[in-house]
């Protein structure tokens, strides 16, 4: 748990390795010890990447998974609304994963119609299925409040459920948004933050939480140079390290100062969102 004020000071050791593969509730360690970019979100090498796709509910090769699912629509920052699905018994995990700011969901039903509503969504009213990132990011230092947030979701949601078309197996869920500022400490995010770059070996993080959003998580960084500054962290970039206590006492991972500020609410940056399920 990463708690707001919780102090971190960590290092990491060694080399980062693929985490392999998960299949039946049990992790697969990777056959091969592939050693992994360190500035990469991703946690698997190719080769364990392309087994995992091989029976994925996101890359269409589990067609015949009989769970049930919901499609929600997820909110991020003004104009920036995108349809997904996920497993009912899941329930908001996903949103949170995704760093959603608000939700709503929009029906439940097979995995086939969820899919065909995702579609239809997408077709007849242009709503993407994912966003960059830095895009994401970006939105979180210039939110409107509560309100205009669970409208926009409120506009949206009733445009999609008047669509013609919809899968008759997919049953409607009435409007009820969820908003999760309190959950993710929205209201502790700067408008200015930095960003932290990838880790390397013996490359140390020192500084205290302010707040996380899915899988960023936001600190004020201890350090010469670098101290008081708020900076995020993809924490993905942690996973097939082995993390040791740090020892000393400033933040010696690369640091780019400003990487979300005003430009960037503007939309300016881009980058590829990673996993939908």
């Amino acid at each position: 748990m990463l708690p707001a004020g919780k102090a971190l000071a960590f290092a990491a050791q060694g080399e980062r390795r693929c985490l392999g593969v998960r299949r039946a509730g049990r992790w697969i360690v990777c056959p091969y010890a592939a050693e992994l970019d360190g500035a990469s979100a991703r946690d698997q090498c190719a080769r364990c990447a392309q087994l995992d796709r091989s029976r994925s509910v996101a890359a269409d090769t589990m067609a015949d998974d009989p769970r049930p699912y919901g499609v929600y629509l997820a909110y991020f920052g003004p104009g920036l609304l995108k349809v997904g699905i996920t497993a009912a018994e899941r329930g908001p995990a996903r949103l949170v994963e995704q760093g959603a700011v608000a939700y709503a969901w929009l029906g439940r039903g097979p995995l086939m119609a969820a899919r065909r509503a995702e579609a239809l969504l997408g077709s007849a009213l242009a709503v993407p299925d994912r966003f960059a990132k830095e895009a994401k990011r970006a939105a979180r230092g210039a939110l409107p409040p509560v309100p205009e947030r669970i409208a926009e979701l409120r506009r949206l949601h009733a445009a999609a459920t008047g669509l013609a078309g919809w899968p008759e197996t997919l049953e409607p869920a009435e409007f009820a948004a969820a908003d999760h500022t309190e959950l993710f400490g929205l209201d502790r995010i700067p408008g200015e933050v930095a960003e932290l770059g990838g880790m390397t070996a013996g490359a140390e993080i020192v500084g205290e939480v302010l707040a996380g959003a899915g899988s960023d998580v936001y600190l004020r960084l201890a350090g010469e140079g670098a101290g008081g500054v708020v900076a995020v962290m993809d924490a993905r970039v942690l996973s097939g390290w082995v993390l040791g206590t740090a020892r000393g006492r400033v933040t010696t991972v690369p640091v780019r100062a400003g990487a979300y500020g005003a430009a960037e609410r503007n939309g300016t940056e881009e980058g590829a969102q990673e996993g939908l399920f």
